[in-house]
């Protein structure tokens, strides 16, 4: 016995500082040797939790519930029902959650009010917010902030802001409402919260930062949790939903080789823990693999997002218009915007706006173009200034109005650059190009277009720099050449390739022979990077 409580005592303090892997460790050793009492097994269930073992901390946690529930404790039976609803939700199991949260609902109605009720609110508005529905959400804020007061519970106060600032930032107060997100933020930070709340708090507040073009904000808030989270030993769900989100980042600021594996990667883990962010994950692999000519891998990825619940849009249109199939990309654009509010259409209309050009759709280019700056005149944001700029350059090209469209560019690259946004920062410099050349200024247009092709170059964006570059690829390379070059440098032996590109090994050989050649290397090291520098990949 005396072994049985030192594993506990050693468990509780581990859970304490956040060390899941020792408290799991240690109160699944005391559990082999007796029965836990509920506290402990509701430890174990949340420490199981953190360390990525989702179905035994949903079987853990529905047996503390069940326990609350035959002990007549409705208080912690409606807690603990409100704990898996979240968990649910996090998973993106949303009629599961409902389901929790209306057992919650049961367990608590007639009971003085207590902080369960607040965290029934907050749930519930959730639950309603990933439906689309925004009704709730002010009046529940309001409830929460003065039931946070009344309990001086923290948490209830941060939700409230939370849902108050979501609710603002949706009505086109941009800065009341990032202001009230950033302030729910704060106990957060200070440890005030419990950490699964807290960090499903963290989720929605770095959301909403990517979803209205705030990479400054989603950036700082990034930094700050990571920080945050160094304190937990052994986190598997938020330190992977992290590393997801600031690998967003890195892709956005041009930083595709390192991103594109560990993106997959960290996808991947996060599957079945949350499912939300791993569509996110998956949508970001999807564009990575699009914009570096890698057409298979990025459907792969696009169909991962949708199975996930990720609509994979306006990537997978992009992909289909890139291929020529525009009648196709132009109906999946348009029915993804059907429906959608003003805030969730944002992302899709610049795209919208290029496709429609491209099929010669004017007054539709138009009707989206007119869209999206209104909805930038609303938000007021640098993400979505720079999309509505880019756009209304794009209809003034297309409609011959060089010298109008120079000006409106020079802003789009200035709010590109502020956002640190690589690619799109050499989309500009493309229309530039454009403008210049209309204008009958030969050599600033040269100048444009080369500033673009060293960008799309140093990305690694294939298509982009085979378009601008005549067709021609890097280091003289014949086709046939660029796809050896491409499966060696991506580890496939002489065997592999050979089979991948249905030639001979001997062919491959003398390939390499003359790869070396061109690019002035002596070894296969030397030509996977070369490789790796001008962004060749194998064709699927």
């Amino acid at each position: 016995m005396d072994n049985f409580d030192g594993l506990l005592a050693t468990a509780r303090t581990a859970y304490a500082r956040g060390d899941w892997h020792a408290a799991y460790r240690q109160l699944s050793q005391a559990r082999a040797l007796s029965e836990l009492d509920t506290g402990d097994l509701s430890l174990l269930g949340r420490a199981a939790w953190w360390l990525g073992q989702v179905k035994e901390s949903l079987e853990l946690s529905e047996d503390v519930y069940h326990r609350f529930q035959d002990d007549g404790d409705a208080p912690d039976a409606a807690m603990k029902a409100l704990h898996l609803g979240l968990l649910w939700f996090i998973r993106g199991d949303v009629v599961i959650a409902s389901g929790w949260v209306s057992r919650a609902r049961r367990l608590l109605q007639g009971l003085p009010e207590g902080p369960e009720h607040g965290y029934l609110l907050y749930l519930d508005a959730c639950l309603a917010l990933s439906l689309a529905d925004l009704g709730p959400a002010r009046e529940t804020a309001a409830k929460l902030q003065d039931l946070g007061r009344s309990l001086r519970d923290p948490a209830l106060t941060s939700f409230g802001l939370v849902l108050a600032g979501l609710a603002d930032l949706r009505s086109g107060s941009t800065a009341s409402g990032f202001a009230q997100l950033d302030e729910a933020m704060l106990p957060v930070l200070a440890g005030r919260l419990p950490p699964e709340w807290a960090g499903e708090i963290y989720c929605t507040v770095i959301h909403a930062c990517h979803e209205l073009g705030d990479l400054h904000r989603m950036r700082a808030w990034t930094d700050a949790t990571e920080r945050w989270g160094e304190q937990f030993v052994g986190d598997v769900v938020y330190a992977g939903i992290c590393r997801i989100h600031r690998l967003q980042l890195q892709s956005i600021e041009g930083g595709w080789d390192a991103a594109e594996p560990a993106i997959e990667q960290s996808g991947a883990q996060l599957v079945g823990r949350n499912n939300w962010v791993a569509g996110e994950a998956y949508y970001q692999l999807g564009e990575i693999r699009r914009l570096r000519g890698d057409s298979g891998g990025a459907e792969e990825a696009y169909a991962r997002a949708w199975e996930l619940g990720t609509e994979p849009q306006p990537g997978a249109s992009l992909l289909q218009h890139a291929a020529g199939k525009n009648e196709a990309a132009w109906a999946g654009l348009c029915a993804a915007l059907a429906g959608r509010d003003r805030l969730a259409c944002a992302r899709l209309l610049l795209s919208g706006v290029e496709i429609a050009l491209a099929l010669g759709h004017f007054d539709e280019a138009e009707r989206l173009c007119a869209r999206l700056e209104e909805t930038a005149a609303m938000f007021a944001t640098a993400g979505f200034r720079a999309w509505a700029g880019h756009a209304r350059a794009a209809m003034l090209i297309a409609q011959s109005q060089h010298a109008e469209a120079l000006p409106v560019l020079q802003s789009v690259v200035h709010e590109y650059r502020t956002l640190h946004a690589r690619y799109d920062t050499a989309r500009a410099y493309e229309l530039l190009a454009q403008a210049h050349r209309g204008l009958g200024q030969s050599s600033v247009a040269a100048a444009d277009s080369a500033t673009a092709l060293a960008i799309y170059s140093e990305l690694g964006a294939l298509p982009d720099v085979r378009r601008l570059d005549g067709g021609r690829l890097p280091g003289g390379l014949t086709e046939r050449e660029a796809d050896v070059l491409a499966f060696t440098a991506a580890g496939a032996s002489n065997k592999q390739t050979a089979e991948a590109l249905f030639i001979s090994q001997k062919t491959v050989g003398r390939h390499l022979a003359n790869i070396y050649a061109k690019i002035g290397v002596s070894s296969r090291t030397a030509a996977a990077a070369w490789a790796h520098e001008h962004g060749l990949q194998p064709r699927r």
